[in-house]
């Protein structure tokens, strides 16, 4: 969950209370507001802080992103107790609007730390490889939610037909093409093979949490599901390297997994079309 991420004072405003449901205005009372402006994905997201005990956070969805807040509350949930996410405080749901309050998670996003200290990247990609690891070592067969390749890849041309691919937003390697490219150039490569692990679906370095070098857990969980695990090995493979070609390598090393130029390639179109 973007919202999430820890404070930032470039990234966030100071604004009024917002209404919420009776259910958590409890929870939400006496505290200050502060609205996040970065990778909202579609939502309102808002820190609540209060001196002396931990700040919250506040996800708003509408009628257009309510089924994504749906989503990230059930995923949340299920993997609480199995990997380290956020503790849910409450949910609220209406007709056509949601409200999802959870914990603020301890320490620096992992694209914060190595944006302040990029010759940390090596080390500090081992540890998210081994974080990385763990969530794909939960039994897929204990996982309720799908996210495999056939899944995104209809969702991807779902988009790519009602126009809703910013292809202003692609890699510097595919910028100038066109979506209907991208698509025909990943499907004449599509892998022969996928394995099925639990994905988070969206591993990149804002959506990990991290303190003294450890990972405290992850963030953005509307795309959890089973899925190929270079799904989350090509997302993290793509933020680390723009911190040099030693951090993805690193990442790969800890992983224990060698480089899968196939699977890398198909991913990252795939991962154009979100």
């Amino acid at each position: 969950m973007d919202g999430e991420r820890v404070e930032n004072v470039s990234r966030e405003e100071a604004v009024g209370a917002v209404l919420v449901p009776a259910a958590l205005a409890k929870a939400v009372a006496g505290r200050a507001w502060f609205r996040d402006r970065v990778g909202e994905s579609g939502c309102e997201v808002y820190r609540l802080a209060r001196p002396g005990v931990p700040d919250l956070y506040l996800k708003m969805a509408g009628d257009a992103t309510l089924g994504d807040l749906v989503d990230e509350m059930v995923r949340l949930r299920w993997l609480r107790g199995r990997v380290p996410v956020p503790r849910l405080h409450g949910f609220g749901l209406s007709a056509d609007s949601g409200w999802m309050l959870s914990e603020r998670l301890p320490g620096r996003t992992a694209y914060q730390l190595l944006d302040a200290d990029p010759a940390a990247a090596p080390a500090l990609a081992a540890s998210l490889a081994r974080f990385l690891r763990r969530l794909h070592a939960i039994p897929a067969e204990q996982c309720p939610f799908n996210a495999d390749h056939a899944l995104r890849l209809a969702a991807a041309r779902e988009r790519m037909e009602a126009g809703l691919v910013d292809e202003t937003e692609f890699d510097a390697c595919r910028l100038g093409r066109s979506a209907r490219q991208v698509w025909d150039e990943m499907l004449a490569a599509l892998p022969a093979q996928f394995d099925r692990v639990v994905t988070h679906g969206d591993f990149s370095l804002d959506n990990l949490l991290v303190v003294d070098g450890a990972v405290t857990g992850c963030i953005d969980l509307g795309r959890v599901g089973v899925a190929d695990r270079w799904q989350d090995l090509a997302i993290l493979w793509n933020s680390l390297a723009e911190f040099g070609e030693a951090a993805a390598e690193a990442m790969l090393d800890a992983y224990g997994i060698p480089l899968d130029p196939a699977k890398l390639d198909f991913h990252l179109r795939l991962d154009e079309f979100f």
